[in-house]
């Protein structure tokens, strides 16, 4: 879930830098400068804070700048928690590929195989759907978070705080959906929808009869050890050491700035109501692309990319972005904004050289400048890229 409303600022004074975990090698690059350039330049464009922790041959390197609460000036930290919105797509998709594995589903079955009658009338016949297009993005299916009642609700300042700690299911965010007529005929177009892993976490709870977040939890966040990262639910609060998170509630980059810590994720549901910090998000997309998750028929259907609009260098896989950077590093990964939060986590092909980074605020700052510093090792001043897949969606 993409929700980020503008791409300007106003500056937030006060810059604060720390390192954790450095290597006693130094690493290629001169120790991560570019990378901490660029984020110290999402500061000065107005972005409260922001935490990252990268990981290559020569170590783990993590780098906080900025503040994590505007109110005390306390620092933000690299063991903060934060929500990870769209990110947790990838954890639905892998989830479903290991269903697929065990042959307990195919990806070519339709939506209405498993749930039948839900994606059906004003132009939509789940029976024409499969779930590989719910996962890549080319079903059809309105995307609910663009409805403009359900922004004015949950998006904008006076909606969102009448509504920040309502409880919607998931039938409930597919109807605000379905209420639009489909974006075009399944299969013969793109278009980012967080309806389509909506549906997707309700298929999991389908075929497995658990939900989709205790099959989360069992195959990948116990597996891996990701003591950091986890599903809430309806649960308002981010559990664990974490900065405070902020929004404008508005198209606009000036005016008042709003602490929006506290909401009920189900409105974002299996499309993006994940928590997570760096560490734990370097080390799933690590072990994922080195295929300690997925066999590598799954592994490789799940890099099988569609074309993105507006991101020439990328493409989409099965919950799964790819970028040939600006240096011509290939990354794959996935970014994800939710209320005050807009991360990035990437990994190269080989899973050895990955980066996870969040911003406190929803409404200013280029993550994709920090990943180009990163895997490229030229501060975003000195080096102009084309447009990339990630930061591309809503």
């Amino acid at each position: 879930m993409k929700v980020r409303t503008a791409l300007v600022g106003a500056i937030v004074a006060g810059v604060a830098v720390t390192q954790a975990g450095v290597a006693a090698a130094a690493p290629a690059r001169g120790g991560h400068t570019p990378t901490r350039t660029a984020m110290e330049a999402a500061v000065r464009d107005g972005v409260p804070g922001v935490t990252a922790t990268a990981v290559d041959r020569h170590g783990t390197w993590s780098a906080t700048t900025g503040v994590g609460d505007l109110r005390t000036g306390a620092p933000r930290s690299a063991a903060d928690r934060y929500r990870v919105g769209s990110i947790t797509k990838t954890f639905v998709s892998t989830v479903l590929l290991q269903l697929e594995a065990e042959k307990r589903l195919s990806l070519d079955d339709t939506v209405d195989t498993w749930l039948p009658g839900v994606v059906h009338g004003n132009g939509y016949d789940g029976t024409r759907i499969t779930v590989r297009q719910l996962l890549n993005h080319t079903s059809g299916i309105f995307n609910y978070t663009t409805d403009e009642d359900f922004v004015a609700a949950h998006f904008a300042k006076d909606g969102f705080f009448r509504h920040r700690y309502d409880t919607l299911t998931p039938r409930q965010l597919v109807a605000v959906a379905l209420a639009h007529k489909p974006d075009f005929a399944p299969g013969t177009s793109w278009n980012y929808s967080n309806t389509n892993y909506v549906l997707a976490g309700m298929v999991i709870e389908k075929v497995t009869g658990r939900s989709y977040a205790s099959e989360i939890r069992d195959r990948i966040i116990k597996p891996l050890r990701l003591h950091a990262t986890s599903l809430p639910g309806t649960r308002a609060t981010v559990p664990g050491p974490h900065s405070r998170a902020y929004s404008k509630l508005a198209g606009t980059t000036t005016g008042p700035t709003y602490d929006v810590t506290s909401l009920n994720p189900s409105m974002a549901s299996s499309a993006g109501e994940m928590i997570s910090d760096s560490t734990d998000l370097d080390r799933f997309y690590s072990a994922l692309l080195r295929g300690r998750l997925l066999p590598p028929r799954q592994l490789k259907e799940m890099k099988s990319t569609v074309a993105v609009d507006g991101a020439p260098n990328g493409g989409y896989g099965l919950g799964l972005l790819e970028e040939t950077l600006s240096c011509g590093v290939r990354i794959w990964g996935h970014d994800g904004g939710i209320h005050g939060s807009t991360s990035v986590a990437v990994t190269t092909a080989d899973g050895r050289h990955s980066l996870a980074l969040n911003f406190d605020g929803d409404w200013t700052g280029n993550p994709e400048a920090v990943v180009e510093a990163e895997f490229c090792g030229t501060p975003p001043t000195a080096r102009r890229a084309a447009p990339g897949a990630f930061g591309a969606r809503r």
